[in-house]
Protein backbone atom coordinates (compact mmCIF):
# COMPACT_ATOMS: atom_id res chain seq x y z
CA UNK A 1 0.00 0.00 0.00
CA UNK A 2 1.24 3.15 -1.34
CA UNK A 3 0.50 6.59 -0.70
CA UNK A 4 -0.76 6.85 -4.28
CA UNK A 5 -2.87 4.17 -3.38
CA UNK A 6 -4.78 6.53 -1.17
CA UNK A 7 -7.72 8.40 -3.02
CA UNK A 8 -8.50 4.66 -3.71
CA UNK A 9 -8.16 3.21 -0.64
CA UNK A 10 -9.78 5.59 1.05
CA UNK A 11 -12.69 5.35 -1.17
CA UNK A 12 -13.36 1.73 -0.44
CA UNK A 13 -12.59 2.62 3.15
CA UNK A 14 -15.82 5.05 2.79
CA UNK A 15 -17.98 2.52 0.50
CA UNK A 16 -17.84 0.17 3.72
CA UNK A 17 -18.60 3.04 6.19
CA UNK A 18 -21.54 4.26 4.29
CA UNK A 19 -23.29 0.47 4.40
CA UNK A 20 -23.13 0.71 7.87
CA UNK A 21 -21.50 -2.81 8.36
CA UNK A 22 -17.89 -1.74 8.33
CA UNK A 23 -17.38 0.90 11.44
CA UNK A 24 -18.94 2.97 13.56
CA UNK A 25 -17.18 6.32 11.75
CA UNK A 26 -19.58 8.08 8.93
CA UNK A 27 -16.81 10.09 7.44
CA UNK A 28 -12.85 8.25 6.49
CA UNK A 29 -9.95 9.79 7.67
CA UNK A 30 -7.50 11.70 5.72
CA UNK A 31 -4.41 9.79 4.25
CA UNK A 32 -2.45 10.96 6.84
CA UNK A 33 -4.33 9.87 9.92
CA UNK A 34 -5.00 6.37 8.19
CA UNK A 35 -1.72 6.04 7.48
CA UNK A 36 -0.53 6.81 11.10
CA UNK A 37 -3.04 4.78 12.72
CA UNK A 38 -1.88 1.87 10.88
CA UNK A 39 1.58 -0.30 10.92
CA UNK A 40 3.61 0.01 7.75
CA UNK A 41 3.97 -3.61 7.19
CA UNK A 42 2.10 -5.80 6.30
CA UNK A 43 -0.50 -3.61 4.88
CA UNK A 44 -1.28 -4.82 1.26
CA UNK A 45 -3.89 -3.69 -2.11
CA UNK A 46 -5.29 -6.04 -4.28
CA UNK A 47 -4.82 -4.09 -7.67
CA UNK A 48 -6.81 -5.19 -11.05
CA UNK A 49 -3.72 -5.61 -13.45
CA UNK A 50 -6.31 -4.83 -16.54
CA UNK A 51 -7.41 -1.39 -15.39
CA UNK A 52 -4.98 -0.25 -12.33
CA UNK A 53 -7.12 0.08 -9.97
CA UNK A 54 -7.25 -0.39 -6.23
CA UNK A 55 -10.36 -3.43 -5.60
CA UNK A 56 -9.54 -3.99 -2.20
CA UNK A 57 -7.11 -3.23 0.73
CA UNK A 58 -5.89 -4.88 4.42
CA UNK A 59 -3.66 -3.57 7.11
CA UNK A 60 -3.29 -3.22 10.82
CA UNK A 61 -3.39 -0.98 14.04
CA UNK A 62 -1.54 -1.76 17.22
CA UNK A 63 -4.10 -2.49 20.01
CA UNK A 64 -1.89 -1.03 22.54
CA UNK A 65 1.47 1.01 22.28
CA UNK A 66 2.47 -0.81 25.65
CA UNK A 67 5.01 -3.22 25.35
CA UNK A 68 3.49 -6.28 26.07
CA UNK A 69 0.99 -6.11 23.21
CA UNK A 70 3.77 -5.22 20.45
CA UNK A 71 2.78 -8.68 19.08
CA UNK A 72 -1.10 -7.79 19.17
CA UNK A 73 -2.63 -5.74 15.95
CA UNK A 74 -6.77 -5.15 14.75
CA UNK A 75 -6.75 -5.64 11.37
CA UNK A 76 -9.30 -4.53 8.98
CA UNK A 77 -10.11 -6.05 5.11
CA UNK A 78 -12.27 -4.26 2.29
CA UNK A 79 -13.15 -5.15 -1.51
CA UNK A 80 -14.59 -2.71 -3.20
CA UNK A 81 -18.26 -2.79 -3.40
CA UNK A 82 -18.68 -3.65 -7.02
CA UNK A 83 -15.71 -6.56 -6.39
CA UNK A 84 -16.75 -8.29 -3.72
CA UNK A 85 -17.69 -11.86 -3.31
CA UNK A 86 -14.70 -12.87 -6.06
CA UNK A 87 -12.06 -13.83 -3.56
CA UNK A 88 -10.14 -10.70 -3.03
CA UNK A 89 -10.94 -10.20 0.97
CA UNK A 90 -9.60 -13.81 1.49
CA UNK A 91 -6.61 -13.42 -0.95
CA UNK A 92 -5.86 -9.93 1.57
CA UNK A 93 -6.16 -11.54 4.52
CA UNK A 94 -4.17 -14.87 3.42
CA UNK A 95 -1.45 -12.80 2.27
CA UNK A 96 -1.50 -10.84 5.54
CA UNK A 97 -1.41 -13.72 7.77
CA UNK A 98 1.75 -15.28 6.06
CA UNK A 99 3.24 -11.92 6.85
CA UNK A 100 1.89 -11.71 10.20
CA UNK A 101 4.53 -13.69 11.58
CA UNK A 102 7.85 -12.34 10.08
CA UNK A 103 6.43 -8.67 11.10
CA UNK A 104 6.59 -9.99 15.28
CA UNK A 105 2.95 -10.15 14.93
CA UNK A 106 1.18 -13.05 16.90
CA UNK A 107 -2.68 -12.27 17.75
CA UNK A 108 -4.53 -10.55 14.89
CA UNK A 109 -7.86 -9.23 16.31
CA UNK A 110 -10.74 -7.90 14.24
CA UNK A 111 -14.22 -5.99 14.90
CA UNK A 112 -17.11 -7.51 13.03
CA UNK A 113 -20.51 -5.92 12.98
CA UNK A 114 -23.14 -9.06 13.07
CA UNK A 115 -24.58 -7.98 10.18
CA UNK A 116 -21.57 -8.57 8.22
CA UNK A 117 -21.92 -12.03 7.28
CA UNK A 118 -19.52 -12.40 4.41
CA UNK A 119 -16.95 -10.94 7.09
CA UNK A 120 -17.82 -13.76 9.25
CA UNK A 121 -17.63 -16.44 7.28
CA UNK A 122 -14.27 -15.11 5.72
CA UNK A 123 -12.79 -15.38 9.39
CA UNK A 124 -14.17 -18.69 9.75
CA UNK A 125 -13.18 -20.39 6.30
CA UNK A 126 -9.23 -18.85 7.78
CA UNK A 127 -9.66 -20.64 10.69
CA UNK A 128 -10.25 -17.51 12.98
CA UNK A 129 -12.69 -19.06 16.33
CA UNK A 130 -15.44 -17.36 18.58
CA UNK A 131 -13.86 -15.50 21.13
CA UNK A 132 -16.68 -13.66 22.52
CA UNK A 133 -20.13 -12.76 21.64
CA UNK A 134 -20.96 -8.77 20.54
CA UNK A 135 -19.31 -6.84 23.51
CA UNK A 136 -19.66 -3.05 22.00
CA UNK A 137 -22.74 -1.55 21.49
CA UNK A 138 -23.06 2.30 20.09
CA UNK A 139 -25.35 4.20 18.50
CA UNK A 140 -24.25 6.17 15.32
CA UNK A 141 -24.89 7.76 12.44
CA UNK A 142 -24.48 5.51 10.30
CA UNK A 143 -26.97 2.93 12.00
CA UNK A 144 -29.42 5.37 11.52
CA UNK A 145 -29.31 6.12 15.30
CA UNK A 146 -29.82 2.57 16.18
CA UNK A 147 -27.82 0.44 18.71
CA UNK A 148 -25.07 -0.96 16.77
CA UNK A 149 -22.62 -4.32 17.95
CA UNK A 150 -19.29 -4.87 16.96
CA UNK A 151 -17.64 -8.13 18.12
CA UNK A 152 -14.07 -9.26 18.62
CA UNK A 153 -12.18 -11.33 16.53
CA UNK A 154 -8.76 -12.78 16.72
CA UNK A 155 -6.09 -15.31 15.69
CA UNK A 156 -3.17 -16.16 17.74
CA UNK A 157 -0.12 -16.97 15.45
CA UNK A 158 2.42 -18.41 17.96
CA UNK A 159 2.15 -21.39 20.20
CA UNK A 160 3.16 -19.03 23.55
CA UNK A 161 -0.38 -18.12 23.53
CA UNK A 162 -2.39 -21.12 23.62
CA UNK A 163 -1.49 -25.09 23.17
CA UNK A 164 -1.37 -26.66 19.95
CA UNK A 165 -4.54 -27.56 19.51
CA UNK A 166 -7.14 -25.81 21.09
CA UNK A 167 -10.87 -26.91 22.01
CA UNK A 168 -13.65 -25.44 19.26
CA UNK A 169 -15.01 -22.68 20.57
CA UNK A 170 -18.81 -21.30 19.06
CA UNK A 171 -18.47 -20.68 15.68
CA UNK A 172 -20.31 -17.59 13.80
CA UNK A 173 -23.59 -19.83 13.55
CA UNK A 174 -23.93 -20.68 17.21
CA UNK A 175 -23.03 -16.89 18.69
CA UNK A 176 -24.85 -13.85 16.65
CA UNK A 177 -22.35 -11.58 15.53
CA UNK A 178 -19.56 -13.59 16.64
CA UNK A 179 -16.12 -12.81 17.16
CA UNK A 180 -13.48 -16.00 16.26
CA UNK A 181 -9.96 -16.78 17.36
CA UNK A 182 -7.62 -19.39 16.17
CA UNK A 183 -4.32 -21.19 17.24
CA UNK A 184 -1.45 -22.29 15.99
CA UNK A 185 1.40 -23.40 16.69
CA UNK A 186 4.72 -22.32 14.34
CA UNK A 187 5.85 -25.75 13.41
CA UNK A 188 2.37 -26.89 12.28
CA UNK A 189 1.50 -26.31 8.68
CA UNK A 190 -1.37 -23.81 8.10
Amino acid sequence: MRHSDADQVLAIYQAGLDDGQAGFETTAPSWEGFAAGKLAHPRYVAVDTATGQVVGRVAASPVSVRSVYAGVVEHSVYAHPGRQARGIGRALLEAFIAADEDAGIWTIQAGIFPGNAASLALHDKLGFRVSAPANVSVVTAASGGMWSCWSGAALSLDDRSAPARMSPLPVADDVPGAAFTRSRRRDEPS
